[in-house]
Formats: C-alpha cells, sequence, structure tokens
C-alpha cells in the first residue's frame, strides 16, 4: 500500500510540475508587445515597404505641387517662336501699304531727296487728278498719311478723304509707286472761291503726322491751268491708283 500512494503522489508532483511550466510560460508570452511593423507585414502588399509616413507624403507631393514659376524661360520661348513667324512686333515694325506686304523693312521717310512726282489729269473721276510718286532710293521708304498740297497762292492745305486712310503705312521699295487721287473741283460746280492756276507745290508727312524734317516742298508741273476751288481735297497715299482714284 505505501508503495501505491508513493506513485500517486510521485504523479501528482510531476503533473503540477507541468503545469507550472505552462503557466509561467503563457505568461510570459503574454507580456511582449509585437513590433511596430510586424501587423504591417502582414497586411497587403507593399505596405511594408511603405511607412503610412511616406505614403502621406507622396500623396501630399502630387496634391500640393505648384507649376513651375519660371516663366522666363517660357516667355523667351515663345518670343522666338513669334520673331519667326508673323507675329504683331513683325506688323509694327515693318510698315506696309493696302494691298499688300512691301517685303522690305522701310526706315526712311519719303521726301523729295528720295522719290520723283508726277502729276496727270484722268478722265474718270471727272476733275480728278492723280499724283505719282516714285522710290527712286535704294532703300524702301515710308509715304506717312496724305501729301500737303498747294496749288497757286494758296494759304492752306486742301481737305482729306478720311475714308481712304489704308490700314498700315504705305511702304514704297525702290522704283516702286505710290498714288494719292486729287479732286479738284465739284463737278456740278458748287464749290466756291476758285481759281486757275499752273503752279503745284507738294510736301511730305513724318511718322508725327508734321513735315519736319521732310525736306522743302517739291514743285510738281503742270501740263495746263487747272482750275480748283473749295472743294480741292486729296486721298491718303495708296499702293495702287484704283484705289487712290475712287473718292
Amino acid at each position: 500500500m505505501r508503495t501505491l500512494n508513493f506513485r500517486r503522489a510521485a504523479r501528482t508532483s510531476a503533473l503540477g510540475a507541468v503545469a507550472l511550466i505552462a503557466s509561467l510560460s503563457l505568461t510570459a508570452c503574454q507580456g511582449d508587445d509585437p513590433a511596430p511593423y510586424d501587423a504591417l507585414a502582414s497586411a497587403s502588399p507593399g505596405s511594408a515597404t511603405q511607412t503610412p509616413a511616406e505614403s502621406a507624403g507622396a500623396s501630399g507631393d502630387k496634391a500640393t505641387k505648384a507649376p513651375s514659376t519660371d516663366q522666363g524661360e517660357n516667355s523667351t520661348g515663345s518670343g522666338s517662336g513669334s520673331g519667326s513667324g508673323s507675329g504683331s512686333g513683325t506688323s509694327t515694325t515693318k510698315p506696309k501699304g493696302d494691298s499688300g506686304d512691301s517685303g522690305e523693312t522701310a526706315t526712311e521717310t519719303c521726301t523729295g531727296a528720295n522719290t520723283k512726282l508726277s502729276i496727270t489729269e484722268v478722265s474718270r473721276p471727272v476733275n480728278h487728278m492723280l499724283l505719282t510718286m516714285t522710290n527712286t532710293g535704294s532703300k524702301a521708304c515710308n509715304a506717312f498719311y496724305y501729301p500737303y498740297l498747294k496749288f497757286g497762292e494758296a494759304q492752306s492745305v486742301p481737305n482729306t478723304f478720311e475714308d481712304s486712310k489704308p490700314q498700315a503705312v504705305t511702304t514704297i521699295n525702290p522704283g516702286e509707286s505710290a498714288y494719292a487721287g486729287v479732286m479738284t473741283s465739284m463737278a456740278d460746280g458748287s464749290g466756291s472761291n476758285g481759281y486757275s492756276t499752273k503752279d503745284l507745290g507738294v510736301s511730305f508727312q513724318n511718322r508725327d503726322g508734321n513735315s519736319d524734317n521732310t525736306g522743302s516742298s517739291v514743285s510738281v508741273p503742270l501740263s495746263k491751268s487747272t482750275y480748283v476751288d473749295s472743294s480741292l481735297s486729296v486721298t491718303y497715299w495708296q499702293m495702287s491708283m484704283s484705289d487712290a482714284l475712287q473718292y
């Protein structure tokens, strides 16, 4: 009987020791905290290689990235393209007549020094004459506005057909001509203060609309005595005869 009791006691002690060891092991495991990114490692692929801070930073870059402020380079590129094409800059520095581009940049003003003038009577319209200015120089010149005409002893310049003003300055290349139409008197005789003369003087205008620095008046011979009255009017310089004679 003593042997049986001893064996039971030994078995009970062994089982208690095993239980104690198991209890201690479980307590030790529950006391350890997991590493911060272990949970990310068990999540979807890619999460383990990109922290939440990195993810937020990448998203923030896309949302807050401002466009480039280097406008100087962009402006230069655009300017270069415009310069090589047909930009607003070219049209202001390269005057042209109303019938087309002169093909050459003009920096000179048309005056008696680089042009030759002539005037002829035309059959249509009635009481009209055609003033022709030909560039005799080696460079293109700008015919600004309209000619100042002085028939005989006139004390003022004639009226101007404002509707004849071209969209751009009339530019004359060497050897080419510009034209101005002149209405000498009213066909129905309604004009006043009429007189006849064989003398005509022509002066030129500069860019500012006056005759400063354009030289002296040029005398243009008239083939016969011409009658003028208060209705005397002149057009702006035109690139074609037909445009000059339609007023």
